[in-house]
């Protein structure tokens, strides 16, 4: 990872008033910074805040609060030279139709790029990097959930931007979909020196990611790597598997180890992976099989949040 910096907020917030005369607030007091080549992912539930902060921070609107400096301009003061300097993929398809995806590149990239030799020289990089040689002369209309999303992906790198927003772009495709767009994201990261911000509330693919936000109710709940929060929140489990229960109980109550009992097996919380040797050399003789679960992010997210991703709760106000 690069030290540079690339983006900072200093307590940033965020009001809106939904036609009444009581302002809400979206984001509170959110302080962040994403280091250039970084791929961050803010992680959190639907309402939580996480697409108000990418239309901030794709200049749509300035905080209400605080600041925000992207690519060394501040937000609110250096609009233009910001966008310049972006990309954007929103949940929703923004190419034309009609269109071939060659006509639909060239028309976006000649907002930033005039030369059109200059233009045909990206085409081809951006083409080459996302294959998409084979699809440029077809229609968008008639393309896969899939191929859609790539060029999506393709018309927001047309001016080669330092950093790429992604607004939840896998949300509702199907796992093989999601796939393809995940390869793209894999390339990205492994041939340029792009700074990736995505938005998801798809645990695994948080799990990808350089570093996690997790927001919550508009609050920047937790920040690091996913081995650190997984370190922080998420414990690994031992489950033991046997028909010698009781036996098995009389020697865990010895150990320093919190368990839960089922039928035919004990569930034990390991302070460390390696735990799990100690316990299994006093218990051999009386279990019939093991498994050791890693802790993931659904463990992290529950115990942050009090809830997990697929509850259903009050929906917060989105801008």
């Amino acid at each position: 990872m690069n030290n540079q910096v690339i983006l900072e907020l200093k307590n940033v917030s965020v009001y809106a008033n939904r036609h009444t005369s009581e302002e809400i607030q979206i984001l509170k007091n959110i302080n962040l910074k994403v280091y250039q080549n970084d791929f961050i992912t803010l992680l959190g539930s639907n309402g939580a805040g996480k697409s108000t902060t990418i239309q901030m921070l794709c200049t749509l609107f300035t905080p209400s609060g605080g600041s925000a400096n992207i690519c060394g301009y501040s937000l609110g003061k250096h609009n233009q030279e910001i966008r310049k300097r972006i990309g954007i993929v929103s949940q929703q398809n923004c190419l034309d139709d009609a269109l071939t995806i060659k006509e639909n590149l060239m028309i976006r990239g000649s907002l930033y790029e005039q030369d059109p030799n200059k233009l045909k020289v990206r085409l081809q990089e951006v083409s080459n990097l996302l294959k998409l040689d084979e699809i440029l002369t077809r229609p968008f209309q008639k393309l896969s959930g899939g191929q859609k999303r790539r060029c999506e992906i393709a018309r927001a790198l047309m001016h080669s931007p330092k950093i790429l927003f992604l607004d939840e772009p896998t949300t509702g495709l199907d796992p093989a979909t999601r796939q393809s767009v995940w390869y793209c994201i894999d390339t990205l990261r492994k041939h340029t020196n792009m700074t990736v911000f995505l938005t998801t509330h798809y645990m695994e693919e948080a799990a990808q990611a350089d570093h996690i936000a997790l927001i919550d109710h508009g609050l920047l709940m937790e920040y690091g790597t996913p081995y650190e929060l997984k370190e922080a929140y998420a414990k690994d489990r031992l489950v033991l598997h046997s028909h010698q229960i009781k036996q098995l109980e009389t020697i865990l109550s010895t150990l320093p180890y919190p368990s839960q009992k089922d039928i035919q097996h004990i569930t034990i919380s390991l302070t460390h992976t390696k735990d799990a040797i100690e316990i299994l050399d006093k218990v051999k003789p009386y279990i019939n099989g093991f498994e050791v679960l890693q802790g993931t992010m659904d463990d992290v997210f529950l115990h942050v949040t009090g809830k997990t991703l697929k509850e259903e709760g009050e929906t917060n106000v989105c801008i």
